[in-house]
């Protein structure tokens, strides 16, 4: 254990900066600033434009593309407006730089250390791979919106957003290996329950994605019903030719399926607290319990709040924030049960 404490601290540092990445993603996205900068260079974008100059220059590339061309030149968009947005996309990538050093630095030191047995090395080069796989995505979900379409890829947004969540949630995993070496045995009906309920959160978080990226939440903005006497919306089977595309691709439908699945995934975690009572647990896995629980009913709230509210920025992201901690307690969670 000793041997591994400044391998435990790395591991957790990197899901603290990982859970900052998320938060400003979401602050970039609830800003729409995401498009606001239309190249990409290691190097010469570490900082932002120093001079009036450069601003100018980066202002006027901007104008080029079709966020501005078809949107901001109709809200008298001005260079202050653009330095704005500018700020919030350069400090996400600017974060995802810190986040390859905070990684790649100390991994050479532990490794040359032989700070890493044999099983935490090969985990800590999947995550190496992921932090690279994540910092491609996000390219691949900037570009769908530079070409045509003034906005991202829900499906791009979706899957960039979804794959930092498992990236932290694994980092995570890897941490805890460590903090805690000795095995719990294995409950198998709790650690099924466990995992099934995990899978339907990632679902659920895919859904997110879907409907950030589809601005979905500013419509049908009734709880429990979907509108005034309607427990599902009609425009919910029609808006797009299939019934595989209104549920992935349609407003109402993406809105409909995760408020839906919020549902199962209050249920499946309420199952799983209250089917562990037949069993006799560790302090862990009793404390990993109640915490999923509180969080999951915090969570729950917040998805009616923000719906209710039509998504205003600040209860956009502490639902996103709260999504987060959310899969943080069911990763120890099923940690703890599967160990």
């Amino acid at each position: 254990m000793k041997t591994n404490k400044p391998v435990i601290i790395w591991l957790l540092s990197g899901c603290a900066l990982l859970f900052i990445m998320v938060v400003v993603g979401g602050i970039t996205r609830l800003t729409n600033s995401g498009l606001s900068m239309t190249d990409w260079h290691l190097v010469t974008d570490t900082f932002p434009p120093l001079s009036e100059e450069k601003w100018g220059n980066a202002f006027e590339e901007y104008k080029k593309f079709p966020e501005y061309q078809k949107i901001n030149i109709h809200n008298d968009f001005t260079l202050e407006d653009y330095k704005f947005i500018y700020f919030w996309e350069w400090f996400h990538r600017f974060i995802g730089r810190i986040i390859g050093l905070v990684f790649i630095i100390p991994f050479g030191y532990f490794l040359i250390k032989k700070k890493l047995d044999s099983e935490t090395l090969k985990k800590c080069i999947v995550l190496l791979g992921m932090g690279a796989f994540q910092g491609f995505l996000g390219w691949f979900m900037v570009k769908s919106g530079l070409i045509d379409n003034p906005d991202v890829s829900h499906f791009r947004l979706a899957l960039h957003l979804t794959f930092a969540f498992i990236t932290f949630a694994y980092t995570l995993w890897v941490a805890l290996d460590l903090i805690y070496p000795a095995k719990n045995k294995v409950i198998l009906p709790l650690r099924k329950l466990a995992r099934i309920a995990m899978v339907v959160l990632i679902i659920q978080i895919i859904y997110g994605g879907f409907v950030a990226g589809l601005n979905a939440g500013l419509i049908h903005n009734h709880w429990p019903l979907m509108s005034e006497g309607k427990l599902i919306h009609e425009t919910v089977w029609i808006e797009q030719p299939t019934l595989f595309q209104n549920l992935t691709e349609g407003k109402s439908g993406v809105q409909f399926i995760h408020r839906t699945l919020a549902y199962v995934v209050v249920g499946l975690m309420v199952l799983l607290y209250f089917r562990s009572k037949k069993y006799s647990l560790s302090t862990t896995q009793i404390k990993g319990l109640n915490t999923l629980v509180v969080f999951v009913f915090i969570q729950f709230l917040l998805g009616i709040f923000t719906l209710l509210l039509h998504v205003p920025l600040w209860l956009g992201l502490v639902h996103q924030v709260m999504a987060f901690f959310l899969l943080s307690a069911m990763t120890f969670t099923l940690h703890r049960f599967s160990k």
